[in-house]
């Protein structure tokens, strides 16, 4: 194997020598997902809930409580700050946001083994080291991210359209006498994923001997969104200074439903200047692919002399600027 590898060229063994890392960088990835912090964790909540741990979970519950209850207003400033901006915390919300259950190490290292694997492809199939380096970038970089995105908006989208339906579910087991606890539970159990899952969650929490005010706080950690900061600080606050919960989760609703209502209408004002982002976004591609068909070797300069090749290079930068920008400056949050 050493003397193949001696008398390989120099291109073979550096495609060699990339796959080995993309598959080192992946089988980390499943490491870490499989044996990590986050499984170990996993499958200790899993031996507390089966009652090995049950004795050491409840007295350290009972430990922290008083503790806990006395940083009620710290963690009220905190969720309304929001979480702290340290290095990678965005990848992190976004992974949380999207229901993955990969860690921040783990997504790296697969976007890594990515991007080698798509450079090392794109050197096999000849296309030279330029576009080798811009595929693995796009691929590698851009395309996790952008997929992790999607996830992300999708699932959060549907958790801000059931959030106004679960306080009013609440609503409605205060007015009838049921306690907080068994209507956040009903919630939990009736509805679908993702907002059923994330009071499931918080309902396992508070199993394990967690008040509901810290059950809410870690919820809001999961899910740092405003409906969910606002609905905990709500039930934060009336748990230390009472008063009518119902009412005041009442006009809580009230209120999600008048955003929800004001950011459908902002969308539909937006999807003019949205598709006319899409469209000139598209527009050079289809130009280079109108001009190969009618004209290759009028375009074929680009692709064969180094000149070209350069101004190729320099216009998908630019191209890929330009259609960052334009989203920025037709995505609103409300």
């Amino acid at each position: 194997m050493i003397t193949v590898l001696r008398q390989a060229p120099p291109e073979i063994l550096a495609i060699f020598v990339t796959l080995i890392a993309a598959l080192a960088a992946l089988g980390w990835a499943m490491a870490t997902l499989l044996y990590g912090p986050q499984a170990r964790l996993r499958r200790r909540l899993a031996r507390v809930m089966a009652g090995q741990a049950r004795g050491a979970g409840l007295a350290d519950a009972k430990a922290g409580r008083d503790l806990r209850r006395r940083s009620v207003q710290a963690r009220l400033k905190t969720m309304e700050r929001g979480e702290t901006r340290e290095r990678g915390y965005r990848l992190r919300e976004q992974l949380s946001q999207a229901g993955l259950s990969l860690s921040l190490s783990a997504y790296l290292a697969g976007s890594a083994g990515l991007t080698l694997t798509v450079g090392a492809v794109t050197l096999l199939a000849g296309l030279g080291g330029l576009w080798a380096l811009l595929a693995a970038l796009i691929a590698g970089l851009g395309l996790p991210r952008l997929l992790l995105g999607l996830l992300a908006r999708r699932r959060v989208g549907r958790f801000v359209g059931q959030m106004a339906d679960a306080i009013d579910i609440v609503v409605r087991g205060l007015r009838s006498g049921l306690p907080l606890g068994e209507c956040i539970a009903i919630i939990g159990r009736e509805m679908a994923d993702p907002l059923g899952g994330e009071f499931r969650a918080m309902m396992e929490t508070q199993r394990l001997g967690m008040p509901l005010q810290d059950a809410l706080a870690r919820a809001v950690v999961r899910m740092p969104i405003a409906e969910l900061r606002y609905f905990a600080i709500v039930i934060a606050i009336q748990q230390q200074t009472g008063g009518n919960l119902a009412e005041t989760l009442a006009k809580l609703s009230e209120v999600l439903r008048a955003r929800k209502r004001m950011r459908d209408k902002v969308q539909a004002y937006a999807s003019e200047a949205r598709s006319s982002a899409y469209i000139i976004g598209a527009l050079p591609l289809v130009v280079i692919l109108a001009l190969g068909v009618m004209a290759p070797h009028y375009i074929a300069v680009l692709f064969t002399t180094p000149a070209g090749k350069a101004l190729l290079f320099i216009g998908a930068m630019t191209e890929i600027a330009g259609l960052l920008v334009m989203r920025r400056m037709i995505n609103f949050d409300i």
